[in-house]
Order: structure tokens, then sequence, then C-alpha cells
């Protein structure tokens, strides 16, 4: 059976693309492209993400009104089943505010929008998602965003750290986010969420690929399971 995945796309992603070529690369399958007012999703899917951008222009919040768009009851009804899904940037942003995600990503600390590589500590390798990474491995990957400073209260930070759900930290703190985090995971390890984007170091051409090992080796996860 095919592989099947979809790419959410709301009014003002920009990362979309990116990520739909960085799956199809990863698992020889195009996803579908979903327009956010889609009341429903496709109902057998194996992976679904949120990609970076804008979403509604960030008004109100980073990703609070795309996390009340139609879609969304379709992907936590997904995620719930155990569909893997990642958020990365907005994406990372709509999943806090949707409540599939603890915490929520503030103003970065300089106040300033930050559009740099940077080195993560790749801190569980044994999700769905880091299962091509090596435990302690540091990659390279890209980042871009105005408000990725991550906060959640210490009894949370204490939870995700005791339950191995921080999936990468920053090796260089570059937005003030509480214990450097990167991303992180839901309780169930099939939801994740993460400022850094993978998806623009999947090729040569982009300065490094470090960021497709997270697609492949959660596309051979699924194949396996």
């Amino acid at each position: 059976m095919a592989f099947r995945a979809a790419v959410i796309t709301f009014p003002g992603s920009n990362c979309d693309r990116d990520m739909a070529v960085a799956i199809e690369r990863a698992s020889g399958s195009a996803p579908l492209r979903v327009w956010h007012a889609d009341a429903e999703l496709p109902e057998r899917l194996d992976f679904i993400a949120l990609p970076g951008g804008f979403s509604y222009g960030d008004y109100l919040r980073s990703g609070a009104m795309a996390a009340n768009s139609p879609v969304m009851r379709g992907v936590k009804e997904q995620a719930e089943r155990g569909v893997p899904v990642l958020g990365v940037c907005n994406g990372f942003q709509v999943l806090t505010e949707a409540g599939l995600l603890p915490g929520a990503l503030m103003r970065n600390a300089s106040q300033n929008f930050i559009c740099r590589t940077v080195a993560l500590t790749v801190e569980n390798s044994q999700s769905l998602f880091t299962g091509g990474y090596d435990q302690g491995q540091t990659i390279r990957i890209p980042v871009a965003h105005h408000d990725g400073n991550y906060f959640a209260d210490e009894d949370t930070l204490d939870r995700l750290e005791g339950e191995g759900r921080v999936a990468f930290r920053y090796a260089e703190n570059c937005n003030g986010s509480r214990r450097d985090i990167a991303g992180v995971l839901n309780a169930a390890g099939n939801v994740l969420g993460m400022m850094p984007h993978p998806e623009r170091a999947v090729d040569t051409a982009h300065g490094g690929t470090d960021g497709l090992a997270l697609f492949e080796g959660a596309m051979r996860t699924l194949a396996d399971a």
C-alpha cells in the first residue's frame, strides 16, 4: 500500500512546498496538499506535517488562529489515533496552541528575527522521528523565526525531561528557550514540534543534509511497523 502523507497549508504558510519536497525525497511518494479550510482529512494517512511560515500573519499569537482552523479537528483526531504529526517552526506554534504539545513559543529573547544555521544536540534518538540519528549527535539545521523562545513551567519542563520528551536541544541557545529546548514530543511519541527547519537541510545545495535523516528515519520506522 502506497505511503500517504499530508502537508497542511494555512494562509501565510511559506515552507509547505519545501516540506512536501522533503517528504517525497524520503518516502518516494508525493504528499497530499491539504488546505486549512478542509474540514476533513483523508481517512488513512501515514504522516501529517504542519509547515513553517506566518499563518494568518501571526495575528493574536503565532499559530493561535491556525490552531482553530477546520482542518485541525482532523489533525487532532489523527494524532489521537497514533498518526505521526510533525510541526516545524510555525507548525510547532500551532501544535502548542492546539494543545497537542505543552508549552508556548514566545518572542525571541533578543527581540530580533533569527535566520541562520544552528547546531542542535539529539537528546532522544529512540523516537519515531529521531531514529535516524545517534544519541548525543550534533546536527546543523537552519532556523528562521521571531517567536521561537520555548517556555513551559518548571513542573512541565521536569516532566518533559523525565519522560525523554525533549527531542532536540540548542547547542548554543539562539532564542532564550528554557533549558535550550529546540523540539519536544507528546507523551505518546507520535507528535513532534521543533523550531529548526529540517526540510531546509535535505540537499547538499542547501548547505547540508542533516535534516534528511529525520524524514528518512521516520519513513523507515513507519515502513517496519
